[in-house]
């Protein structure tokens, strides 16, 4: 090499240590990342293919498990039933969440006496740990002796059974038949609705973000406040609302803890709230199918996959996003 600057032999090239150095330092969370992550994700698709109970090595049994699972979707078994069931909580919870979010998160935009007492008092649920959100809810709505009930039938109204009923005529076409239709999965809405307090948060600092002459200029061209709220707030909050949205329906698929702790772990009563995530625990855990509750989590994996990517597709016609057209 040419010494004309008196470099000797430095090279410009770093050295294979130096080049590794960063890997080192990252080390721990490629470690991790490579035990938690990567290996059961690629473990759970191999098992998915097998009969593994934990006690045996696994035996390939190839579609088998994935042959069971489209026959129980057709046949309404135990996997239909937690479609069932996944897909009503997700498609009631997660509109009505948003739905309150942007509400409250625009009357607590009001400048108000109390403000943000009003907003601590709103958001505090949000943070109450889950199992003891469910316990409470257990106890407000308890059909013989909870409060909710309690205060019904001081209106003259009968008290639903809420996690005691199978029922589910509370938000489909026979909502007529009264208040009592109100079953497991419609408690299990209540209270992801009641943790609203996130996402309203989220909607809130969105809110701040919105520019005042655009109000200003609807309200010159005549804009009431309905129509300001539809042209000009929904519009500045669909990125929000799209953020989520795609959220909600991930934890809305996913959601677990909830209903393990109301349903005694076992999707009482009568299979109503059995969801797809505690139909893979108790498969893997309780009958040791852990090659069949692979290829529930597989589905899952896929549900959630395809959803994202729909949401996505969708998200063109209507997310707003600054200057840019929808």
């Amino acid at each position: 090499m040419d010494d004309t600057y008196g470099l000797g032999s430095f090279s410009l090239m770093p050295s294979l240590r130096h080049r590794l150095t960063p890997l080192w330092f990252i080390s721990p969370w490629l470690l991790g990342f490579g035990l938690l992550v990567v290996y059961p994700f690629v473990a759970s698709l191999v098992w998915s293919f097998c009969r593994y109970d934990m006690l045996s090595p696994p035996e390939y049994v190839w579609l088998e498990n994935y042959a069971r699972l489209a026959d129980e979707l057709v046949s309404g078994g135990r996997f239909g039933q937690a479609m069932w069931n996944t897909g009503y909580f997700v498609l009631i919870s997660v509109p009505l969440s948003i739905g309150f979010g942007v509400g409250l998160a625009v009357m607590l935009s009001w400048r108000i006496r109390g403000q943000a007492i009003y907003r601590t008092l709103f958001f505090l649920p949000s943070v109450v740990p889950v199992a003891a959100a469910s316990v409470l809810w257990m106890w407000l709505l308890d059909p013989q002796a909870g409060i909710v009930n309690a205060v019904l039938g001081v209106a003259g109204v009968d008290g639903p059974g809420w996690f005691n009923s199978v029922s589910e005529a509370a938000w489909l076409p026979a909502w007529f038949r009264g208040i009592g239709g109100f079953g497991s999965k419609d408690a299990l809405t209540l209270m992801s609705v009641w943790g609203v307090g996130n996402f309203m948060i989220i909607y809130l600092a969105a809110l701040g973000e919105v520019p005042r002459s655009l109000y200003e200029a609807a309200e010159l061209d005549g804009a009431g406040p309905w129509r300001r709220f539809r042209h000009v707030t929904l519009p500045m909050l669909s990125p929000v609302i799209f953020f989520n949205l795609v959220m909600g329906v991930i934890g809305g698929v996913q959601a677990f803890t909830q209903v393990y702790i109301v349903s005694e772990g076992q999707g009482a009563p009568a299979g109503s709230s059995m969801m797809l995530s505690l139909y893979l625990f108790l498969s893997a855990f309780k009958d040791l199918e852990m090659g069949y509750a692979s290829a529930i989590a597989w589905v899952l994996f896929l549900i959630v996959l395809a959803s994202t990517a729909a949401l996505f597709r969708s998200a063109k016609h209507w997310v707003h996003y600054g200057g840019a057209s929808p």
